[in-house]
C-alpha cells in the first residue's frame, strides 16, 4: 500500500516562490530523482510563512531515504526553508475512495 505523505516546511514563501521558476531545472532534476527512489505524486502548497509538500511514495522507507539526503537538505535551505525549525512530516496509508477524484 502506498503512502501519503506531507511535509511542512516553515521559510521564507517568497524566497521559495522565486526559486520554482529561477531554479527550476534544479527542481526538475529533483523530481525525477524523486520518481526513481519511489515518488508517485508530488504538490507544493504555500501558506503562511511555510510551504507544505504534499507527495505519494510507494513506501515510507524510500521517503525518508529520499528526504534525508544531505543535498537535498541543502537545496531545501537554498529556497528558502528554515531547517532550524523540524519540519512536520505525516504519513498515512494511501487508500481509495467512493469520492475521490
Amino acid at each position: 500500500m502506498s503512502k501519503l505523505i506531507t511535509v511542512a516546511v516553515e521559510g521564507d514563501t517568497d524566497v521559495f516562490r522565486a526559486s520554482l521558476a529561477d531554479l527550476a531545472t534544479d527542481y526538475e532534476r529533483i523530481a525525477a530523482d524523486a520518481r526513481m527512489a519511489g515518488a508517485l505524486h508530488h504538490r507544493f502548497g504555500v501558506g503562511d510563512g511555510f510551504v507544505l509538500i504534499v507527495d505519494e511514495w510507494t513506501d515510507e522507507e524510500s521517503f525518508q531515504a529520499f528526504f534525508g539526503r544531505p543535498e537535498l537538505q541543502t537545496f531545501i535551505s537554498k529556497v528558502g526553508g528554515d531547517l532550524s525549525a523540524a519540519p512536520v512530516v505525516t504519513v498515512t496509508d494511501a487508500i481509495t475512495s467512493p469520492d475521490q477524484f
